[in-house]
């Protein structure tokens, strides 16, 4: 809020609107880089888990299902309000 009331104030609203436009990029960026790192680990480490005990195969398959669509609805949300921003 005052960054914006200073930058027009000093005439520089345009550098303003360029710098909400590429924290936004670099902000959804951000946000799917960590949603595939997420993702990866927690694949890794399921097969790592089922490769373990075999026997317990379909309880971890039905966790890593869950925390994959929980990683992937907080990157949603994130470039979300990456473009509101826009």
């Amino acid at each position: 809020m005052l960054g914006t009331i200073l930058l027009e104030a000093a005439g520089l609203a345009e550098v303003g609107a360029g710098l909400a436009k590429a924290g936004a990029g670099i902000g959804a960026g951000l946000a799917v880089i960590g949603a595939g790192i997420g993702i990866g680990q927690i694949g890794g480490s399921a097969m790592d888990g089922m490769a373990r005990q075999p026997e317990a195969t379909n309880d971890i398959r039905m966790n890593m299902i869950i925390i994959a669509a929980l990683v992937e609805v907080s990157a949603l949300f994130a470039i979300v309000v990456c473009g509101f921003i826009l």
